[in-house]
């Protein structure tokens, strides 16, 4: 009798927990087995190694599970359309199960997989995972166009409803696995006996897997961390407030941030959002004033999405329907001291080198490591700065990540160039760590500097300097420039080009312009006092 063979492709949704190609294979009672490709066809985006770690770590967790219940997670490494056409004939695969990643980048590969799929006479099913609502629903929605700006996004999605609740649990009762065997005489691909290690994918082990990484992947793990983070939330919406974790972080503690398993889909965004949902119901008894609120760093994430579903160029400039085109400055050694965070400011060089370190910072201080680079002092191609995030970021995501560096660098969904406004190195550093031991952690120089000068170490007096052995422009950088003088002159660039883009255009574009002044606030997480302002 012919076997009822199909295989779930893994690519985005690391996860057995609302896992909808699982639960749907599982419906038409087929035998399963779990696939991952490491694919070198298809242009995909930049991996870190910081990421590169974390995938395999979520993969052998996997791989664990799926062991717990007599399977295996297949993992293979080539050409996906090679492995298909070797499925069918050896095994005669009857069907493929895949979530959707909806990002431009993956059109032409699954587009090839599906024509294939056709071709083979392999029936294809695609259920929306990553995100919380359709993307291509959200864009219909408004009319063929995506909203661009955050406020049209909330008005849209109230008007679509909830999102879909997360699938249920698996009955393992009733799952039914198959065996993939070996490929023998093909180049165009190899399946692995077990999980790969890095010196099977010629990955340094030393990067990948660096001591001071602090964020860990799997499933079980992110699981655990989302109760505990709940909890977090639990009391903060005791306590009268929202987003803990944005509004009052704790630089300092265990990392509570759920972004890198977001990025991968090792946890769903769907669980995360109704779990938040319902913590918030449980304090509130049912009223939900300013639900967005509690939710918005997730429906942050979801707008970025929808905003690169139909934008190929998303993460250009020249070619992006949606950026404006400042000429921003090149400048190889100042991006060489942001990197390595020689900047001369605390905060910002305490900031880069925990990414350099561990792969990850915080949403907020990432945000003001950007605007530094950007509008706020360097004046430098916030493409430059998004590529060297996405090479270091263990949550690195494609859409979210240059989402982030357009809003910050004003280049699209920001009030058109009024950058009146901007932050204070320096003070908002202290605004989010006052006690100056993150500088201390991650900037070791200035370890023996006190409270009053940690932040700002040039106004410490020499004797001070000398006392904490460490001398201002000799084992401590200078500021590399002085941010009360190129805010108020990249102020001044901006404003040059906002009355030439009016004069060309006749009006702002529509995509430059947040709902209102507390979208900023919102977006940074910071009281007014941490701007810089020019009158």
């Amino acid at each position: 009798m012919e076997e009822n063979h199909a295989i779930i492709w893994m690519r985005h949704g690391l996860r057995l927990h609302d896992n909808r190609p699982f639960i749907s294979a599982i419906s038409h009672n087929y035998k399963i087995a779990f696939l991952y490709v490491f694919d070198k066809t298809f242009k995909s985006p930049i991996i870190s190694y910081h990421q590169a770690g974390f995938l395999l770590e979520s993969l052998e967790d996997l791989d664990k599970q799926l062991n717990a219940h007599g399977s295996r997670l297949y993992v293979a490494e080539g050409c996906p359309l090679e492995l298909l056409k070797f499925l069918k004939k050896d095994s005669g695969l009857k069907h493929l199960f895949f979530e959707q990643d909806c990002e431009p980048i993956w059109w032409k590969r699954d587009g090839l997989v599906k024509n294939l799929c056709c071709d083979l006479n392999i029936p294809w099913s695609e259920d929306v995972g990553h995100t919380l609502w359709d993307p291509d629903q959200i864009i219909e929605a408004m009319g063929g166009s995506p909203p661009l700006t955050y406020n049209m996004l909330l008005q849209t999605i109230e008007c679509m409803g909830e999102p879909p609740k997360p699938a249920p649990n698996p009955d393992w009762s009733n799952v039914k696995f198959w065996h993939i065997p070996s490929p023998i005489g093909t180049s165009s691909f190899r399946i692995f006996e077990n999980v790969p290690s890095c010196s099977d994918l010629q990955l340094p082990y030393d990067q990948c897997f660096l001591p001071t990484r602090r964020i860990i992947g799997g499933e079980k793990r992110a699981l655990r961390l989302l109760k505990t983070r709940i909890k977090h939330e639990m009391d903060a919406f005791s306590s009268g407030y929202f987003q803990p974790n944005q509004s009052r972080p704790n630089l300092l503690g265990p990392a509570m941030s759920l972004s890198a398993a977001l990025a991968l889909g090792v946890i769903s965004v769907r669980k995360f959002y109704w779990s938040l949902r319902e913590a918030f119901e449980k304090v509130y008894k049912g009223n939900l004033p300013f639900w967005h609120h509690v939710t918005g760093q997730l429906l942050w994430r979801e707008y970025f999405y929808v905003m690169s579903r139909r934008n190929p160029e998303f993460d250009k400039i020249d070619t992006n329907p949606i950026c404006l085109k400042i000429k921003w400055y090149n400048n190889e050694e100042w991006f060489q001291k942001w990197k390595d965070g020689m900047t001369g400011y605390p905060f910002i060089d305490a900031a880069m080198r925990q990414l350099n370190q561990e792969g990850w910072m915080h949403h907020s201080a990432r945000n003001a490591a950007a605007l530094f680079f950007s509008r706020g002092d360097l004046w430098l191609n916030w493409m430059e700065g998004a590529r060297y995030f996405a090479e270091k970021l263990i949550d690195s995501d494609w859409s979210v990540n240059v989402g982030n560096w357009l809003w910050v660098s004003s280049s699209a969904f920001e009030r058109v160039l009024n950058c009146s406004s901007c932050i204070s190195p320096v003070t908002f550093g202290r605004r989010l760590e006052p006690s100056g031991d993150y500088i201390r952690r991650y900037v070791p120089e200035l370890l023996n500097f006190s409270f009053e000068y940690i932040h700002e170490p040039w106004k410490a007096p020499l004797e001070i300097q000398e006392k904490a052995r460490c001398i201002v422009g000799k084992d401590y950088p200078e500021r590399m420039v002085i941010h009360e003088e190129v805010a108020r002159d990249n102020q001044q660039l901006m404003l040059d080009f906002r009355r030439q883009t009016l004069v060309k255009l006749k009006r702002a574009p529509p995509h430059c312009h947040p709902s209102d002044e507390k979208e900023i606030y919102h977006f940074f997480w910071m009281p007014e006092e941490c701007y810089h302002t020019h009158a």
